[in-house]
């Protein structure tokens, strides 16, 4: 990958992201009339079947689910570090998606709490939800840990990547598309949780990228900078 593609993903999709938030600042955080439609139309087919189904694909967003598929990640990225130099190193980039995958959740939560965009009316609502709309959640944690496992596999096993970038993107779907099926999210709230995840993994793929190169560099040891033959120590006159 380009080292300026990432930062022009983060700008674009953070400024998207931004416009968004102000159209719906300016409208006091008030449904558009597509996405009360949206909502009333999802409560008004939600058979058992498919309200059952929308509920287990939701669960991957929340709870250990994402933080199993992060911790998948640091561990395929440990796999592709050529000869990593010693076992602290390895630690720093297993851990690596998980603690942007955290910054990621402090930032959300700032950003929910601090925008206040009320759910949907609880009568569309299959599922119980509390705290505020705007972005998701669960589409923002599902896009972030998938997202992130596909960099890691990218990186590790570059001709699957395709393959993992697109695994990724249909999870992040469905996880955001239940959530709206479902009546706890209007699609907005969807939206910019996709545009904020996308951001961020931008973000993530420096990191990911850079975290590597480090890990990979071998630590100089007493030697090197000496003279071929040197032991360092004072030569010895003979005879």
């Amino acid at each position: 990958m380009s080292p300026r593609r990432p930062h022009t993903t983060a700008a674009v999709t953070a400024g998207l992201f931004a416009v968004l938030a102000v159209v719906l600042a300016i409208r006091g955080w008030a449904p558009f009339g597509f996405e009360t439609w949206t909502i009333a139309r999802s409560a008004a087919h939600r058979p058992s079947w498919a309200r059952e189904t929308a509920v287990v694909v939701s669960w991957f967003g929340t709870g250990p689910a994402p933080y199993v598929l992060v911790l998948a990640a640091g561990a395929v990225l440990v796999g592709a570090v050529p000869r990593p130099r010693e076992w602290r190193r390895a630690a720093v980039v297993a851990l690596a998606p998980l603690v942007w995958l955290g910054l990621g959740q402090l930032l959300r939560q700032g950003l929910m709490h601090g925008f206040g965009r009320p759910r949907p009316p609880g009568v569309h609502r299959a599922v119980s939800a509390s705290g505020f709309s705007f972005p998701s959640g669960h589409t923002f944690t599902s896009a972030v840990c998938a997202g992130l496992l596909a960099l890691a596999v990218a990186r590790a096993r570059p001709g699957r990547a395709r393959w993992a970038v697109a695994c990724a993107a249909v999870f992040a779907a469905a996880i955001g598309v239940s959530r709206v099926y479902l009546g706890v999210h209007w699609p907005l709230d969807v939206l910019g949780g996709w545009l904020l995840a996308a951001a961020w993994l931008a973000g993530g793929a420096l990191l990911l990228h850079r975290t590597l190169r480090w890990a990979a560099v071998p630590r100089p040891t007493s030697d090197e900078g000496q003279a071929p033959g040197s032991s360092g120590a004072p030569d010895r006159k003979v005879g």
